[in-house]
């Protein structure tokens, strides 16, 4: 259908289970709802017939947003100005976490924008840059 499965996460803890799906377009452009619901449809299909989940699950098709990791060049252009959460390695064995502006990424680092101070990551450091809401 054209499209790449970015993330596939079950819980089970809840009633029903919850089947969420998050997917991309192949060729990079925005997936819409229609598109999602489309692919909900085929999905529902090959999984009932597959019986991979017994009992009663609820299925949810999504596209990355809000919370979701960046990952790709095209995240990092796309999100340019949006609030995230870099966390990365703090050179002395553990971690820290940083809040602000994404400004962009490069070959070599990640740059945010921390309270009006302009801040470069370099990219060895960077284990997860995640969309996230503005600090208050």
């Amino acid at each position: 259908m054209g499209f790449s499965i970015e993330s596939v996460l079950l819980h089970s803890h809840r009633s029903p289970q919850a089947l969420i799906v998050s997917l991309r377009r192949s060729d990079g452009s925005d997936v819409s709802l229609d598109d999602c619901a489309a692919y909900s449809n085929s999905f529902a299909d090959a999984l009932e017939e597959s019986e991979l989940l017994p009992g009663s699950y609820v299925l949810e098709i999504t596209s990355p947003g809000l919370g979701d990791l960046l990952q790709e060049d095209r995240d990092f252009r796309s999100f340019r100005g949006f609030p995230v959460c870099v966390r990365q390695r703090d050179g002395h064995g553990g971690e820290l976490s940083r809040q602000g502006s994404l400004l962009g990424r490069d070959a070599d680092v990640v740059e945010l924008n921390l309270r009006g101070r302009v801040v470069r990551i370099p990219r060895d450091d960077v284990l997860e840059v995640r969309l996230t809401t503005p600090e208050s």
